[in-house]
């Protein structure tokens, strides 16, 4: 019987929710590594940002995402926000009754997998929230209890990422100041311990040097829900021949206001806009 129920499950979507645009950096490392599936996507643009909000709210607010995701119909959730990631999964966990996966965590995981090293430095760029947190220190010593974890706030990236300023000089200057300890640091991996800043890879690259590998939470996420998907039996029977596109019609997205900024950001992001995006409120719990 479990077996036939995980096969009906298998056609459902991956959900995803984020507190606003820096999820779709989570969604397109999905979309790239598992281009069978089919996604839903929840950006909570109305209550944005959730790194300045109380442990009680962020909860609350995640909480609300999730069953309006598990309401539509997922057969796994992924939180795409750090802050939420790092606050809430547990209460997720106990109140969907579904497979979740924070980025946290693989990102965590991965970072000792790519340094190699039996006392790795690590080092994690990410918003105050989640540094101050400190859930991506205790992810990596999981991993590895032996490691150094070296944390910088880098909070202007977020607006830099969202304007699509990658290569501005401003930029440039602003990563300057805010990385210059992290490469005194000289990590073996670092950490984009948010989800806006893969869109500036190249200048973060530039300011740390050639030597340091950078791990994208995202793909990190990516890779542990492929091997989740195919260990529980969830995995899309679908087969899409030819490349899938980013943003189509088999993919669905929902905000909770400005959508019309949402959708100008995912083409700064993305290279194009959702073919389906819709205005929600998300209700209240009950």
């Amino acid at each position: 019987m479990a077996v036939q129920k995980n096969a009906e499950r298998s056609e459902l979507p991956i959900g995803i929710f984020d507190s606003g645009v820096g999820g779709l950096t989570v969604y397109r490392a999905l979309h790239d590594r598992l281009p069978n599936e089919h996604f839903v996507y929840l950006g909570d643009t109305a209550r944005v940002p959730y790194g300045t909000k109380s442990l009680a709210t962020v909860e609350k607010y995640a909480l609300e995402n999730a069953q309006f995701l598990a309401n539509y119909g997922i057969k796994i959730l992924v939180v795409a926000c750090n802050t939420a990631s790092a606050l809430a999964l547990p209460a997720i966990r106990a109140r969907i009754g579904l497979e979740v996966v924070g980025v946290i965590g693989p990102g965590g995981r991965r970072a000792i997998t790519v340094a190699n090293c039996e006392a790795p430095k690590i080092g994690v760029i990410a918003t105050e929230a989640t540094v101050r947190s400190g859930a991506y220190v205790e992810a990596v010593h999981k991993s590895c209890s032996e490691a150094v974890v070296f944390q910088t706030a880098c909070p202007l990236f977020v607006p830099l990422a969202e304007e699509g300023w990658a290569e501005e000089s401003e930029t440039a200057s602003i990563a300057e100041r805010y990385l210059a300890d992290m490469r005194e640091f000289t990590p073996d991996a670092l950490v984009l311990g948010c989800t806006h800043y893969p869109i500036l890879h190249d200048v973060i690259q530039r300011t740390v040097g050639p030597d340091v590998t950078l791990v994208d939470s995202g793909k990190a996420t990516a890779e542990e829900v492929a091997s989740l998907l195919k260990s529980t039996g969830l995995a899309s029977p679908r087969k899409i021949s030819g490349e899938r596109s980013l943003c189509d019609d088999l993919d669905h997205f929902f905000v909770t206001d400005a959508a019309e900024r949402f959708a100008s950001v995912a083409e700064r992001f993305l290279g194009v806009k959702p073919a389906k995006l819709e205005a929600i409120e998300v209700p209240a719990l009950t």
